[in-house]
């Protein structure tokens, strides 16, 4: 397991390009792209608007999916599905802590109250090999 472990780490350590799917009003799936970074503990975050239409299907259902760690399908590589509950923060520390240049461009700074992350706890993560036909699973 500890190997499975530092193999899903080495995926979802840098700031990447996923999908993120959350359930609507009507209870259909939608999916967008946000840029998410994994930390130690397997929690995703990603930056937003507090006014999203993902934040907003977030409070009413917190069930949501990711996919990541394909960077070019000409050259597939392991990847990662992760199956969570997200929270919305607004939360100082995790805005300072998550605040990056990157992200000027969008936001007037840590401070903006536009600005707000989004907190995935997974409890079960696919590691995923193409090719193989049985994932690797995480679960907490």
């Amino acid at each position: 397991m500890e190997d499975l472990k530092q193999r899903i780490l080495d995926v979802i350590h840098k700031p990447q390009l996923a999908a993120l799917a959350t359930v609507t009003e009507q209870n259909n799936p939608w999916v967008r792209y946000v840029v998410t970074v994994g930390d130690g503990d397997f929690n995703f975050r990603c930056a937003t608007f507090s006014k999203s239409r993902k934040v907003a299907q977030m409070q009413r259902n917190p069930n949501v999916h990711i996919t990541l760690g394909v960077t070019n399908f000409m050259d597939m590589h392991p990847y990662i599905q992760v199956q969570g509950q997200a929270e919305v923060t607004t939360d100082h520390d995790e805005r300072h802590n998550f605040w990056n240049d990157l992200l000027a461009p969008i936001f007037k700074g840590p401070d903006d109250p536009n600005y707000c992350i989004v907190l995935v706890k997974p409890y079960r993560i696919e590691y995923v090999t193409p090719g193989s036909f049985e994932p690797e699973v995480w679960v907490r």
